[in-house]
Parts: C-alpha cells; structure tokens; sequence
C-alpha cells in the first residue's frame, strides 16, 4: 500500500506577522493537503461542518488577507482518498461552522485533529502559539476582525450549500 503524503501548509493572516515572527509569534491560517486537496475549517453561523476544500497552497482563494507562507511535512499515511473523504466528513460533526472560536476551535485545531488521525501526529505548535497565548491575555482575541473567522473559500461553499438547498426546495414546492 502506497504511503500518501501530509502536508501542512500555513498562511499569514495578517501584515502583522511581518513583525511578530520574530518574537514567536503570529496569526496563521493553516490546511492539511492529501491526495492534491487541501482541508480547512472556518467559522459561519450555522450547525453544518465549517469544513471546506481549496487548491493546496492558493491564498487567493482564502481572500485578500492571507498569504502563503510554507509548506510542513507531518507524515504520511495509508488511508485511502474514501477513507480521506469519509474521516472529513467526521470530523464536519465536531468542527461545525457554528462552533468555530478563534482562539478554542480553529483552523489550526482543527489541521492539528486531522493530521492526528491520518499519521498520530500534531501540528508544529508554532502554527497556533498566539491562540494559547491569548487564552491567557483574553482582551487580545477582541482585536482580531471578525472577517478572519470566514475565509472567502469558505463564504463561497456556503452560497454554493444555500443555492443547493434552495433549488431543491424550489423543485419540490408546488406552483
């Protein structure tokens, strides 16, 4: 059985981290990419996964506010591409869009869950460092937008759910 590569790949979220790296600090977006998809999760306000795919390493399609950063290895796996599709949408059940916190339940958990169970291996803590720092300074999490809880990716896969949705309710109301 072939060995399916995991690689984290991380964003800068913000200009800030221009100058906050330096001290160890920063604010990163991340994904897991497998079998050419990368996973990652986001906040929205409804009890659905907050799980969504985009082409490994865009940023263009996370919105204007990120940038690529670098690419990690964390392992590899022998799970299937089904196996892959079938522990997502698993995973949707924990990671709801309605449950997302970004200093609790984020992206960076989230990648972090995920790369556990394909390979038994967590994520660099590097990558969520200033989410356990500012569960221990709380006013911090209150100077982040709130546009960062949405990537665009993610407001896009919600139009697409609300345009399904409605177009199956349309075909089934009678005239």
């Amino acid at each position: 059985m072939a060995r399916e590569p995991i690689i984290l790949n991380v964003y800068d979220m913000y200009w800030i981290n221009e100058y906050t790296t330096s001290i160890g600090l920063g604010v990163f977006h991340s994904g897991v990419e497998i079998y050419g998809t990368e996973y990652a999760y986001g906040g929205h306000p409804f009890p659905f996964t907050g799980i969504f795919e985009i082409t490994p390493r865009d940023h263009e399609e996370l919105g204007e506010q990120f940038r690529f950063r670098q690419s990690v290895q964390i392992g590899c796996t022998d799970f299937t591409e089904d196996d892959v599709k079938r522990i997502v949408t698993e995973l949707g059940k924990q990671f709801r869009g309605d449950r997302y916190h970004l200093m609790n339940n984020n992206c960076n958990h989230f990648s972090s869950s995920f790369t556990q169970i394909l390979c038994g291996q967590e994520i660099p803590s590097w990558v969520n460092r200033l989410a356990y720092f500012s569960s221990c300074v709380p006013f911090l999490q209150r100077c982040l937008p709130k546009e960062w809880l949405t990537p665009m990716a993610l407001q896009h896969s919600l139009t697409q759910h609300h345009d399904s949705t409605c177009s199956h309710h349309s075909d089934t109301t009678p005239l």
